[in-house]
C-alpha cells in the first residue's frame, strides 16, 4: 500500500512539474521596447508632434509610437531624438537601456555624414556642388562612420544584452526612373542623392552584420513613394519647414517604417 502510494505521489509530482514547465515555456516574454537614434525614428516630419520632446521632435505618428500603440508590452521609452548622430545616441540615449530591454530599434549615420546639409545643397546649388557634396559625404562613409556605426551598437549590446537590436535603414530618396519634372534637381543630381543613401545604407547593414544584430531595409517598401511620386512618403524641401525636408511624412512612417520594424521584431 505504501509503495502504491509513493509510486502515485512521484507521477503526480512529475505530472505538475511537467504542466509547469509547459507553461513556462508558452509563457510570452516580456516585451521591454526601447526606441533609439536621429530624426527618421523620432517622427520629424509627421506632425502630431509631443509637446514634451522640445527640439526632438518626437511624434506620435513615429514608428516606434505605433508599434508601441499596436503591441502588447510591459514598457516603452521613447529616446529617438532629431539631429542625433551616433555619438549623441551613446552620450544622450543609453541610459534608457538596462538588462531587462529585450528590443532595441536605432537609425542613425545619416546626421553624422551631414545628409541634410548634403541634400539641401543638392536642391539649392548647382549640379557641381551637389556632386561634391555627396562625394565628400560619401568618403565619410566609406572610411569615418564603420567605426562609430561599430562603437554604438557594441555600446547598445553592453547596456542591453538580452535584446533584439534592429538597425533601421534610410529610404531612396528620389524616384529616378519617373520621367516628371522634379524642382530644383537634375536627374543625375537624383542619381548621387540615392547612392549616396545606398553607400550609408550599405554601412549600416554591414555594421549590423558584424555586432550579429538585424538590419530592416526599408527602400523597397518605400518604392514607389519617393520624392517626385505622386504619392510620395517623404517631404521634399521646403524653405517654409527645412527641417522636415527629406524626412517621412505620417504615412512614410505609418506604411514605409513600421510595417518593415514589425517584420523585424517578429
Amino acid at each position: 500500500m505504501r509503495t502504491s502510494l509513493v509510486i502515485i505521489a512521484a507521477v503526480l509530482i512529475a505530472f505538475v512539474s511537467g504542466a509547469a514547465a509547459v507553461v513556462a515555456r508558452a509563457a510570452p516574454v516580456a516585451v521591454n521596447y526601447v526606441a533609439l537614434g536621429d530624426s527618421y525614428s523620432s517622427g520629424l516630419g509627421a506632425g502630431n508632434d509631443i509637446s514634451s520632446s522640445g527640439s526632438c521632435a518626437r511624434s506620435s505618428s513615429a514608428y516606434p509610437r505605433l508599434w508601441a500603440d499596436a503591441h502588447a508590452h510591459a514598457s516603452f521609452t521613447f529616446a529617438a531624438c532629431s539631429g542625433a548622430t551616433t555619438q549623441d545616441v551613446i552620450s544622450s540615449q543609453l541610459s534608457a537601456l538596462s538588462a531587462r530591454t529585450t528590443l532595441v530599434s536605432v537609425t542613425a549615420g545619416g546626421d553624422d555624414a551631414g545628409f541634410s546639409a548634403v541634400m539641401e545643397t543638392c536642391v539649392l546649388s548647382s549640379q557641381h556642388a551637389c556632386l561634391s557634396a555627396v562625394s565628400a559625404a560619401e568618403k565619410f562613409v566609406a572610411n569615418q562612420l564603420p567605426a562609430r556605426l561599430d562603437t554604438m551598437l557594441t555600446d547598445i549590446a553592453d547596456r542591453a544584452p538580452a535584446a533584439t537590436i534592429i538597425v533601421l535603414g534610410y529610404p531612396d530618396l528620389y524616384d529616378v526612373s519617373h520621367p516628371g519634372f522634379c524642382l530644383g534637381l537634375t536627374g543625375a543630381d537624383r542619381t548621387v542623392l540615392n547612392q549616396g543613401a545606398g553607400d550609408l545604407d550599405a554601412a549600416l547593414a554591414r555594421a549590423a552584420s558584424v555586432n550579429h544584430d538585424k538590419f530592416a531595409d526599408v527602400r523597397g517598401q518605400f518604392a514607389g513613394h519617393e520624392i517626385c511620386d505622386s504619392g510620395s512618403w517623404l517631404h521634399s524641401v521646403d524653405i517654409f519647414a527645412i527641417s522636415s525636408s527629406y524626412h517621412p511624412t505620417a504615412a512614410g512612417q505609418q506604411d514605409g517604417y513600421l510595417p518593415v520594424f514589425e517584420r523585424a521584431a517578429g
